[in-house]
């Protein structure tokens, strides 16, 4: 089924679509209104929906909310307006399998049918940017649940934990020791556990699901020793975490080893640290002022200075004397 941003291009789309034998597109009176109730009648496997429609922005995702809510086994394609990160990503957290870019070839959308139909999740190479861009930020490994992290082997979790951080097999497989050919078989074993059937999918499983124990325990305040110099379990857990790639660790690891300074190391480790976590916090900030416009780029560096100011006298920096 076809629901486009309006009855016309709705129209024209089925009726390209009917071309591939392939494909049986259910016909419905196009009608945006009805869209949901039609859905539900119809013998609907796949639907493509616009993220707007009728006029309205974001009318489709919450269509496809509903709809899944009420028939959790349908697929979808989301038709995109718009390649801003955040579109994409409302995309997939609405339900849908797939984005697709109304810059393709109607082939091209076909196969893409065809895909989600089959199971499979349908993105691009910038939408998997995107995605690897967004849980390189993220503290830890989202894994799906707690019974989905009970059923994976601590050398699996380690290599979704190198996945989730955009490395390739061969990056995997020099981190961990391992030949690219064992990565690859750990990735089978884990899409198996998982019930997923490629790297995508996992990326995108990993994108919404909470945080862990582990994380907990490196930000906890009793790990900390009541003359505010951490422990050693708080700064083990923050080095775990900050080696994991986790921006705020790793800005908290610098901050635990200048509070303790007991050690001859702990000041060059306190400022290792700190330019590890400038770095990560300089390209995060970087990726974000892409999608701004420079009045909004500039809006936020005067909000950004009016707290640096404000924090300055709230929280001056000690004397390095």
């Amino acid at each position: 089924m076809v629901a486009d941003s309006s009855r016309i291009h709705t129209q024209l789309l089925s009726e390209a679509l009917q071309r591939d034998p392939e494909l049986d597109v259910v016909s419905w009176n196009a009608d945006p209104r009805g869209l949901l109730a039609a859905a539900l009648a119809g013998d609907v496997n796949v639907l493509a929906v616009s993220s707007a429609l009728d006029g309205h922005p974001a009318r489709g995702l919450e269509t496809l909310r509903e709809l899944r809510a009420a028939r959790p086994g349908i697929r979808a394609v989301v038709l995109l307006d718009s390649r801003k990160p955040e579109a994409i990503l409302d995309a997939f957290r609405a339900g849908a399998r797939g984005v697709f870019n109304r810059d393709s070839s109607i082939e091209m959308f076909c196969k893409c049918i065809r895909s989600v139909h089959q199971g499979q999740i349908w993105a691009d190479s910038a939408d998997v940017a995107l995605v690897i861009e967004a849980l390189a930020s993220a503290p830890r490994v989202r894994l799906p649940a707690a019974d989905g992290l009970n059923l994976l082997s601590k050398r699996e979790c380690e290599v979704v934990q190198c996945l989730v951080q955009g490395l390739t097999n061969r990056e995997i497989a020099e981190r961990m020791g391992l030949s690219p050919h064992t990565v690859k078989n750990y990735l089978f074993r884990v899409f198996d556990k998982l019930g997923v059937s490629n790297r995508t999918e996992l990326l995108f499983m990993t994108l919404s699901q909470g945080g862990n124990t582990e994380e907990a325990a490196a930000t906890d305040p009793a790990a900390t020793a009541p003359d505010g110099i951490p422990s050693e379990a708080s700064l083990a857990a923050l080095l775990k975490a900050a080696e994991a790639g986790a921006p705020h660790a790793q800005l908290s690891l610098s901050q635990a080893y200048w509070a303790r300074r007991t050690e001859p190391t702990d000041l060059v480790r306190a400022y290792m640290w700190h330019l590890v976590a400038r770095k990560r916090a300089d390209e995060a900030g970087q990726f974000i002022a892409k999608q701004l416009t420079p009045k909004e780029i500039e809006e936020a560096e005067q909000q950004a200075q009016q707290w640096i100011s404000r924090l300055k006298k709230i929280f001056p920096l000690p004397d390095p004397a």
